[in-house]
């Protein structure tokens, strides 16, 4: 008699329905993993665009910032340009270590997506602000608060683990790998390819604002 019972208990928690509620995101995607049993392409593409934007920013400045310290003449011999091109490069983790854990918290609390959306601003904001750097310390802050303001990557693994199926969460997981991988081998090949100066003087001047270092070339007479 216990047994019977125990299946049957069993039984009507399995043909349970899940409830779903109006304007609720995690419902959304509960009810389209629920819908959906294939790979969720459009969502792991987006994640792999924004994984890779936000992947860029930290190896990208490397071939040309040795240049960039030597023209805030702050180094009184040579030989301290890498000692203060060591701080510009590392103030971007240094901030993201900082604030990881807050950013992930922030997530779970109000949503992957506002963290996810304001981490795209900080990257567009600082990116800039970066490249028009006039001095060492202003080149320090941007960098240092582009790491803290920009903690999407902890979110956007758990989005990536969310809208996929259990039996794609691996496929979402390498899908981040991936991308940032490749931001972090083209991200100094971008850098390097940009700080060439013929190839400056041939660009519009509104797209050379938006390549960070390209616009502080542009600024910069001691590069020509």
């Amino acid at each position: 008699m216990g047994e019977n019972d125990d299946h049957n208990v069993r039984e009507r928690l399995l043909k349970k329905k899940k409830k779903y509620y109006e304007n609720c995101p995690g419902c959304e995607i509960e009810l389209l993993k629920e819908s959906n049993s294939a790979v969720p392409f459009r969502h792991l593409f987006f994640v792999w665009v924004i994984v890779l934007c936000a992947a860029l920013p930290i190896s990208c400045l490397f071939p040309f910032l040795y240049f960039m310290i030597r023209d805030f003449h702050i180094a009184k011999r040579e030989e301290d340009i890498g000692y203060y091109a060591g701080y510009v490069g590392s103030a971007f983790m240094f901030g993201r270590a900082l604030t990881s854990i807050l950013w992930g918290m922030i997530a779970d609390r109000y949503g992957r997506k506002p963290v996810i959306m304001f981490g795209a601003m900080a990257i567009v904001i600082f990116n800039t602000l970066f490249g028009l750097s006039t001095n060492f310390w202003m080149a320090v802050s941007a960098r240092f608060l582009l790491g803290s303001l920009c903690g999407m990557l902890g979110p956007m693994r758990a989005y990536a683990s969310e809208v996929c199926r259990k039996e794609y969460q691996a496929l979402g997981m390498s899908i981040i790998s991936t991308s940032w991988g490749i931001g972090l081998v083209i991200g100094p090949a971008i850098g390097g390819f940009l700080a060439q100066v013929p190839i400056l003087l041939a660009l519009p001047y509104h797209i050379s604002v938006l390549t960070r270092r390209v616009y502080y070339l542009l600024l910069s007479p001691g590069n020509f």
